[in-house]
Order: structure tokens, then C-alpha cells, then sequence
């Protein structure tokens, strides 16, 4: 493979994002311009400004229905998602409606403004791009961008089109887990075959993925997880232990309606969390919570485990099924590798030690930092600069894909963790009335018996069947998935010969070229904007200007006088 240039990895996580380059022959994670390797996905809108990052979580507690954040939940899904639903009633910030899509709704420079999810993540993703081209000293343009493994097709459509409208050429879409897998076995270079479990548990997600690493080659034998259970659903579980407390010190009073104080309470929650990493106890400061009074509380280690403990377990329960779905034992494990920021919590640790029967769980990886490094090495193979045969990736298929048939129940043809690329064909399909010559051939993807609780990819009508009673005619249906989770499905009237063929790219809902472009100049300017403010400030803190200032006013007053003295006269 030739030389292309530059490529970057980054981690788009619900929380925080990462990003890193392959460079020199190692993978550098790239700092913000704080000087942290991690930045918050979080974008917020004042009547000046827009801030990222660090400066926007600041704003969260002050300026909460304009401060954006956990948006990799809302994107690729519909308004009418109960998942989403839920996580509105969570989110301080208006998310309304339109053509059953979420938009975020807030106010930017006094002016009430819309974005959709993807322009937000672009916001974030644009962040990352800047980090990199100052640390490299050139513009980039190709990204490997990283997702859970669990998100479905619209989800990793939407999260492209997030990547297009920040300027960037997605190379791939990645699996979170098997990009922390790449980081792992670079580290761990071995000339026999590992069979490793990756348990990936971040912000907003919970992955597990089981593959076997061989010299270089990355076989994924199972994926599992939820794109709903994170550190975040931990924080919510304090903030609700805390709500009640509040209440019951406080003549039952209700704070869950003021937006301000439950944005402090939730930060202070999250604070307690990660102590409690580390400590027995955490206690709880916050100065005027509401109505002028003050809240002191605290929480044991032994608390918050109780308060978590049902989706601790089901972590566990995910792990169990991604090892029966490789075909695997426990003690078929060569490794079990811990990433993601919510891996840090003890009980968590505890559980899966139990679980593996006392093994030692590796947790040599930076848990923030692991699954940019990967994205980063597989950005570097697709450009060229490491050799492909050094990282040679099998993945597999999430989700099972398959055809709605009578009664509305999903026919599987292609099921989940099937290795990709892969075709497969069922044979003896037929009609459900005489006299049929029409059919129509719905895709969805999914694991669920009902389609209706599937996700629907694209559908097409085989015309031209045999005429005859019902049960007849016989039609073959061929699925073929590609390595970049492409779906081309065809049928065919093995009588007549008649036969037709859709590719599946999900452009049904997806944002239009002509959109993404708009919204990508839209970025680019808000881009612009932000460096004329950052220089301006940047200038504003350096001596001289207090010293030019100083003279300008100097001048002034001196003006003044004269004109004042010439009046006079």
C-alpha cells in the first residue's frame, strides 16, 4: 500500500474524546490546548460565544439549556426512541422534534438556534481535528472515527456525516472495543495465538468484544454490550439518591425542576463517583443548592455499590453472552483487558474477578486513552504507514440482518457476529396469496423476533413472479455484507429468472450532501469566529496590550483636557 498522507484516530466518546497520530513509529495522544489528552464532548452557546471542551463543562451549572453534552445518545436515533425519550427527562437543554428527528434546540448569540446531533458532534470532532493539526504543524483531513460496537447502522451513518460536516474524510468507522484490542496487541506483540475479552465500559457505553490475536491478525469472535449503560447511569443513580435526600432534610422539597441545581448537584455526584474510586467515602459540599440553602451529605463506597449494583451485574451478564456466542470457556481466555474511564470503580473490578475465577485482569492500558490509540494505528494502516500484514483486522457483524415475513416476524440471514465480509443466501421464500407476482422485500437489522422492534434498513419489490397459488413459486435471497459493513441484498424467482437487487447505505433519514455541505460551511465559520475570539483574548492577557492600553487612555485624557482648555478659551 502507498503512502497517503497524514491520518488521525479519534475517540468520540459520550463524555470525553480523544485523539491521537501515528507518528516517528509510535502513536502520540494528542493534548488539547489545556494540556489535557482528554476533552469533554461538550459544546456550550452564550450571547458572546461558543465554547468546547473544557471551557464549555465549565458552563454546564450556570448555563445549563445551553450547554450541550451526551449527544453520541441522541444521535442516529429517532425522536419517538424510548431510549431517547428517557434520556431527555435527563438533560438540562430543550431537545424538540422534527420529522421524528431530535433536534437540540438553544440560544446562541441571543438568536433561538437548532442543531441536530450530528452537527454537535461535529463541533466536538472539530475540536479534535484543531488539536491535531497544531501538534502536527499541517491540516489534516483523514480520520478513523471510533464508535461502540453496538450502535446500529444509522448510528455509525450519522456518526460519518458528524465527521463530513467537520471537515474530515472518514476513512473508517471502528468498533470502540476492537480499536482498544489494536492498542493491546501492539502493545503485546505475541507469535502465538491470544484469546483476549475486551470489557470497554465508558461514559455512555458498555462494550465486550472477544477475539483472538495472532501475530498481527485481529479475529473478532463475538461482540456484545449496550449502547445505554455507562458511567453516566451511575452518575443519574446518585443524583436520585441525593434528589430524595435533599427532600427528606428539607420539608420535602423538590429540586428536580430547577435545572441550575440539579446541574450542581449532578457535578458533585460525579466528583463523588470518582473518589470513590479511590476512597471509602466521599463527602458532599454545595454551597446554596436552592432557595439559599446549603447541602452537606456524603456516600460510602458500600452505597453507591448498592445504588448500581443491577447494572454493575448486567455488564456481567453481556460478558457471559459474548464468550457462549465465541464459542468460548472462561478459562479459554488468555486475557481479560479492562478500558474505559467507569472500569475504574472497584465493585466493577470485584465482579468480574469473581466472574473469571479469580484471574488477573489487565489493566496495563490507560483506560481514557486506549481506544484513540488503536483508531490511530488502524488510521496509519489505511494510509500506508504501517503495513497491513503488521495489523490485519476480521470484524464482525453486530447485529443480525435479515427480511420481515408473515405474521411480522424477523427471518435472520445473516446473524450477528457472523465474521465479515460474508454472503449468504436463503433458498425456498415464497408468496402468501394466489396469484402473486409482486413482493415486497423488507431489510432489517436487529435481534429482536418482531421487526417492528428491529431497525429498518431499506426495502425493494422483486416484480415479475410466477403466476401461480400461493406457496408456488420460489424465491432465493442473497445477503452480502462488505468489511465496510456495506449490505447488498438481492431476489430472485428461481422460475422465471426475474430478479432484483438494492445496496443498503441507509440514505433513508441520513442527512443529504447538500445539507452536510451547508452545515459543514456553517462549522467552518463558527470555526473562524472561535480563532478571532481565542486570538483577540490571547492578546488581551499579554503585558504589552495592558501597557498599550494604559497609553491609549493616557492619550485620551490628555485629548480631553485640551479640548476642554480650548473650550474654555
Amino acid at each position: 500500500m502507498s503512502k497517503k498522507g497524514i491520518a488521525i484516530g479519534i475517540d468520540l466518546g459520550t463524555t470525553y474524546s480523544c485523539v491521537g497520530v501515528f507518528q516517528n513509529n509510535r502513536v502520540e495522544i494528542i493534548a488539547n490546548d489545556q494540556g489535557y489528552r482528554i476533552t469533554p464532548s461538550c459544546v456550550a452557546f452564550t450571547d458572546i460565544e461558543r465554547h468546547l471542551g473544557d471551557a464549555a463543562k465549565e458552563q454546564i451549572a450556570q448555563n445549563p439549556a445551553n450547554t450541550v453534552y451526551n449527544v453520541k445518545r441522541l444521535i442516529g436515533r429517532k425522536f419517538d426512541d424510548p431510549a431517547l425519550q428517557k434520556d431527555i427527562k435527563t438533560l438540562p437543554f430543550n431537545v424538540i422534534q422534527e420529522e421524528n428527528k431530535p433536534l437540540i434546540s438553544v440560544t446562541y448569540k441571543n438568536t433561538p438556534t437548532r442543531y441536530n446531533p450530528e452537527q454537535i458532534s461535529a463541533m466536538v470532532l472539530g475540536e479534535m481535528k484543531e488539536a491535531a493539526e497544531a501538534y502536527i504543524g499541517e491540516s489534516v483531513t483523514d480520520a478513523v472515527i471510533t464508535v461502540p460496537a453496538y450502535f446500529n447502522d444509522s448510528q455509525r451513518q450519522a456518526t460519518k456525516d458528524a465527521g463530513a460536516i467537520a471537515g474530515l474524510n472518514v476513512l473508517r468507522i471502528l468498533n470502540e472495543p476492537t480499536a482498544a484490542a489494536i492498542a493491546y496487541g501492539v502493545h503485546k506483540k505475541t507469535t502465538e495465538p491470544k484469546n483476549i475479552l475486551i470489557y470497554d465500559l465508558g461514559g455512555g457505553t458498555f462494550d465486550v468484544v472477544v477475539l483472538c490475536i495472532d501475530n498481527g491478525d485481529f479475529e473478532v469472535r463475538s461482540v456484545g454490550g449496550d449502547t445505554h449503560l455507562g458511567g453516566e447511569d451511575f452518575d443519574l443513580r446518585l443524583l436520585d439518591h441525593f434528589v430524595k435526600e435533599y427532600a427528606r432534610k428539607n420539608n420535602n422539597t423538590d429540586i428536580s425542576g430547577d435545572a441550575r441545581a440539579m446541574q450542581r448537584l449532578k457535578k458533585a455526584c460525579e466528583k463523588a463517583k470518582i473518589t470513590l474510586a479511590s476512597s471509602e467515602k466521599a463527602n458532599l459540599d454545595i454551597d446554596s443548592l436552592f432557595g439559599g440553602n446549603d447541602f452537606h451529605s456524603s456516600i460510602t463506597r458500600v452505597r453507591f455499590n448498592q445504588l448500581c449494583i443491577d447494572l454493575f451485574k448486567q455488564t456481567i451478564r453481556l460478558v457471559g453472552g459474548a464468550l457462549n456466542d465465541a464459542g468460548l470457556k472462561r478459562e479459554d481466555l488468555d486475557e481479560v483487558v479492562l478500558v474505559g474511564g467507569s472500569t475504574r470503580i472497584v465493585k466493577i473490578r470485584d465482579l468480574l474477578t469473581e466472574f473469571f475465577d479469580g484471574r488477573k485482569l489487565n489493566m496495563s492500558m490507560n483506560p481514557d486513552e486506549a481506544v484513540a490509540y488503536g483508531a490511530a494505528v488502524e488510521a496509519a494502516v489505511l494510509v500506508g504507514d504501517i503495513p497491513e500484514k503488521e495489523v490485519f483486522l476480521k470484524d464482525v457483524a453486530p447485529l443480525s440482518l435479515g427480511i420481515e415475513i408473515v405474521g411480522g416476524y424477523m427471518h435472520t440471514i445473516i446473524k450477528h457476529n457472523t465474521r465479515i465480509p460474508t454472503k449468504q443466501t436463503k433458498r425456498d421464500f415464497t408468496t402468501s396469496m394466489n396469484n402473486q407476482t409482486n413482493l415486497n422485500i423488507q431489510v432489517f437489522e436487529g435481534k429482536r423476533k418482531m421487526t417492528q422492534d428491529n431497525h429498518l434498513l431499506g426495502s425493494f419489490i422483486l416484480t415479475d413472479i410466477e403466476n401461480a397459488l400461493r406457496g408456488v413459486p420460489s424465491i432465493d435471497i442473497t445477503f452480502h455484507l462488505d468489511s465496510d459493513g456495506i449490505l447488498q441484498v438481492s431476489a430472485e424467482d428461481c422460475s422465471t429468472g426475474s430478479r432484483k437487487t438494492i445496496v443498503i447505505t441507509n440514505n433513508k433519514g441520513r442527512l443529504s450532501k447538500d445539507c452536510i455541505d451547508r452545515m459543514k460551511v456553517g462549522c467552518e465559520n463558527m470555526n473562524r469566529e472561535d480563532r478571532v475570539i481565542r486570538h483577540t483574548n490571547q492578546f488581551r492577557a499579554r503585558p504589552e496590550y495592558h501597557s498599550l492600553t494604559s497609553n491609549f487612555a493616557a492619550v485620551q485624557g490628555a485629548l480631553s483636557n485640551l479640548q476642554i482648555r480650548r473650550e474654555g478659551l
